[in-house]
């Protein structure tokens, strides 16, 4: 008779399966993740999405051709898209229904005609907060024939802008259309040409900015309304700096045409010096239009100029 032995199971454990990394790219909707900015962009088609960007330094760009999209870094400020544009133009095309940008960094972007932007708007309304727009031919650049309505807050524009590399000048923003631009608690520094602000709208709201052109390099003014605009400059903070390519105006209206009424544009309560050693005499407003503008108090350093018509 056979002892019999008790019966050894022995339990394999196997190692617990390593969680698949996490997409760059997730649509925040459904939790679907991409490998591209532009895959994802896709994915939406017309619908309507949040495409949540982990952190990281992304070569790659995309065009938004429908839809409503905010393109949101996880955490702002962690996320850089670089050197990579698409269409000859920036890293982000834009031509939905409505684009949102929301705490992403673009640096180093140039194309072969002189206005490599961050992002290029063409259709739709677009909003662009705690963004970033670094060293690169142009910031933001474009619009629309239509009522488009563009919302920047909280951005930085350092090292933009350029008029020697194309036959027009690019600058930090650059934008036109039918609807109205507005600008509120940003920081402008470092220009490398052209201007800071450029608008070709009938209506602008530029509050609580900071122009800082100590450092700028071959720059002209700081706030241009070249075709005229009516609506509000209040409470921003200017310093001229002394190696501009344009030192006569820091904020000018109607240079080149009479295209918006310029009448009852309020400029108020903002505060604008020149900085140490620059000894020339600039007007803080240059008035093109011959419009009514309505000036308020504003506090003015040694050597700048209230109003000048032109």
């Amino acid at each position: 008779m056979h002892r019999l032995l008790p019966l050894v199971v022995l339990a394999l454990v196997a190692p617990a399966a390593a969680a698949p990394p996490r997409a760059p790219f997730t649509i925040a909707e459904t939790g679907q993740g991409f490998d591209t900015i532009d895959a994802a962009v896709q994915s939406v088609r017309m619908g309507t999405a949040t495409i949540l960007i982990a952190a990281g330094i992304y070569h790659q760009c995309t065009v938004q051709a429908g839809g409503v999209i905010t393109f949101k870094a996880v955490t702002p400020g962690s996320v850089t898209f670089e050197g990579t544009t698409c269409e000859g133009k920036a890293a982000f095309v834009l031509r939905g229904q409505g684009s949102t940008v929301d705490g992403i960094v673009f640096r180093g972007m140039r194309v072969a005609d002189g206005n490599g932007a961050g992002i290029r708007t063409e259709i739709g309304d677009l909003t662009v907060r705690d963004a970033m727009f670094l060293d690169s031919q142009e910031g933001i650049l474009g619009g629309h024939p239509s009522a488009q309505k563009i919302v920047i807050d909280h951005s930085t524009f350092a090292g933009l802008g350029q008029c020697e590399q194309s036959t027009d000048c690019a600058h930090a923003i650059y934008l036109a259309n039918q609807g109205s631009v507005t600008i509120t608690a940003s920081r402008f520094e470092r220009g490398t040409g052209g201007h800071y602000v450029k608008l070709r709208v009938p209506n602008v709201t530029i509050t609580d900015n900071s122009f800082d052109d100590t450092r700028g390099s071959k720059t002209n003014y700081m706030i241009d309304l070249p075709e005229g605009a009516t609506g509000l400059i209040a409470r921003n903070t200017f310093v001229q700096g002394r190696a501009k390519e344009n030192w006569t105006g820091f904020i000018v209206v109607g240079a080149e045409a009479k295209t918006y009424s310029s009448a009852g544009l309020r400029i108020a309560a903002n505060d604008a010096r020149l900085a140490p050693g620059e000894t020339r005499s600039p007007a803080f407003v240059a008035d093109y239009s011959r419009a009514p503008l309505a000036i308020g108090t504003n506090r003015l350093g040694a050597g700048v100029r209230g109003f000048e018509t032109r």
